[in-house]
């Protein structure tokens, strides 16, 4: 549990401050309940693959505010800001995907994965990577063909793509 909350603690505090529009409180007690309900199922989550688990029960407690809070009469803010609202719906979808593709990425080699992140996430040309990683620009190319396909399998034997 531990671990779970130094790893998860911050990124999910501020992803609920997006989802909250900075309401630091709220997202606070988003953060809190999250983790009390991690340690509730503690012997189910590992914390390497705890984190989707942990950002879907955050955006349901996100969900389930704004539920409970359109459903009571309008309340006057007293700081006159305006009424909380989610900026980025599709953040948390981001954050998941992003948490499914460094999930597929471990299941690489490590030569596939190093080619991977030289040339799409640091944007590497082929010959600045192969200069990085001491190998020719051609050993680069076919290994960014490979690392490719391998990451699209990964990929589809979790269902985050289809065939």
């Amino acid at each position: 549990m531990r671990e779970l909350y130094r790893r998860y603690r911050r990124p999910l505090l501020a992803y609920a401050m997006r989802a909250v529009g900075g309401d630091h409180q709220r997202a606070e007690d988003i953060v809190q309940e999250t983790l009390l309900r991690a340690w509730r199922n503690a012997d189910t989550l590992h914390p390497d693959h705890a984190g989707p688990w942990l950002y879907t029960v955050a955006k349901n407690l996100v969900i389930s505010g704004y539920r409970r809070q359109s459903a009571r009469a309008t309340e006057i803010p007293m700081e006159g800001s305006d009424a909380l609202r989610v900026e980025h719906p599709d953040e948390f979808d981001r954050v998941l995907q992003g948490w499914q593709i460094a999930e597929a990425m471990r299941s690489l080699s490590r030569d596939h994965r190093s080619v991977i992140v030289e040339l799409f996430y640091r944007r590497r040309t082929v010959s600045e990577a192969a200069a990085v990683l001491g190998v020719p620009a051609g050993t680069v190319k076919s290994r960014s063909f490979y690392a490719l396909r391998a990451l699209r399998d990964a990929l589809e034997e979790r269902g985050v793509t289809e065939p």
